[in-house]
């Protein structure tokens, strides 16, 4: 498949990246918890690297939900190393070639309290999992009295294991996690964030019918007030080629959290399928306007403008990519595409 996006103008003078897309959301999920992890490339104040590995998964406190496309900054004032990277759609990130040393993490979001932590890096890797809680301010901008009864309601054995999961699955480790989602919901039935996290999970491990059925389930228990389920609902209508059912499905999502960034990219990757590139680019810069730092939405713009052959619009599209993800998972392919568009530019206008 990673082949396929780097094909030359000869072959196609379409230089599509939509498949960077596929492949990082069948990759992860909710948005869920979605997209490969960003990487950052770790430059230490001595000139022998190591091996040694940062990752973790920032959640929303409220809802349990993954805090996609926030910024995470790692510092070591021993090493002389301060790094920040952005979570991707499953709110996941990882920093890598990092000495052995005492890191800080940081994750300061807008309308949420400040989270810090430490890590304590001795050998290969170190993974974390961060909880988001909203400021005293945002909590008085909306209510959450019904979540919060229902909060009450989940048993603290059946919150463990619902925790535990949420662990299991940032380390990458999907029968583990699946385990923990698992006995979740035999502790609480109505656990719909389980069920969803259990989408995710099969998601992952390609098991799509058992995905969807998780799925449903989520939205089912919710009454279909869970964007997040419905958001992964239409991603795997999307994945199947249904992509007009994706994009009601989707829509629907949208209406109960018409804030959703991600939401509004998986519904232009939707309209991309159906060569919809004007309503794809127009759903892309809706995400933009809701995180200007999501660099996914720019990979849904720069496929709108390679239908329409504006190489000139897609190339600044792949350029705003890198500047936010310039070492990310999926940097090396955009790179790329982007040398693929400027071949074609000189052939196009050999003048310019």
């Amino acid at each position: 498949m990673l082949c396929e996006l780097a094909k030359s103008e000869k072959s196609s003078p379409r230089v599509g990246i939509r498949k960077i897309l596929f492949l990082s959301f069948s990759l992860n999920l909710a948005l869920m918890v979605w997209a490969p992890m960003a990487k950052a490339q770790a430059q230490a104040s001595s000139t022998e690297l190591t091996d040694g590995k940062i990752s973790g998964t920032v959640f929303l406190r409220v809802g349990n939900r993954p805090a996609s496309q926030v910024a995470v900054k790692l510092r070591s004032h021993a090493a002389g190393i301060f790094r920040s990277v952005l979570t991707d759609l499953e709110g996941r990130f990882e920093v890598r070639s990092l000495p052995p040393s005492t890191y800080e993490i940081v994750v300061d979001e807008p309308g949420y309290e400040p989270t810090e932590t430490s890590a304590q890096l001795d050998g290969s890797s170190s993974n974390l999992v961060l909880y988001l809680k909203p400021s005293k301010a945002a909590q008085m901008e909306r209510s959450n009295y019904t979540v919060s009864a229902r909060e009450l309601k989940i048993p603290g054995k059946a919150q463990h294991e619902y925790e535990k999961g949420l662990g299991s699955l940032a380390k990458q480790d999907f029968a583990e996690s699946l385990s923990h989602f698992t006995k979740a919901v035999q502790g609480f039935p109505d656990y719909f964030e389980a069920y969803y996290h259990m989408g995710v999970v099969e998601t992952r491990r390609g098991r799509l019918e058992e995905a969807m059925q998780a799925f449903q389930k989520s939205v089912d228990l919710s009454g279909g007030r869970y964007a997040w389920a419905e958001f992964g609902i239409g991603y795997i209508l999307h994945l199947e080629g249904k992509a007009e059912e994706a994009i009601t499905t989707v829509r629907r999502g949208l209406e109960l959290d018409g804030n959703s960034a991600d939401g509004y990219v998986i519904l232009g990757m939707a309209q991309l399928r159906l060569h919809r590139p004007d309503e794809a680019e127009q759903s892309a810069r809706e995400a933009l306007l809701r995180n200007p730092k999501f660099a996914q939405a720019y990979l849904v713009l720069a496929d709108a403008c390679a239908y329409r052959h504006e190489y000139s619009s897609q190339l600044q599209s792949l350029e705003d990519y890198l500047q936010l993800q310039p070492d990310g998972a999926e940097s090396k392919i955009v790179r790329e595409a982007r040398e693929a568009v400027l071949r074609i530019m000189a052939k196009t206008h050999p003048q310019e």
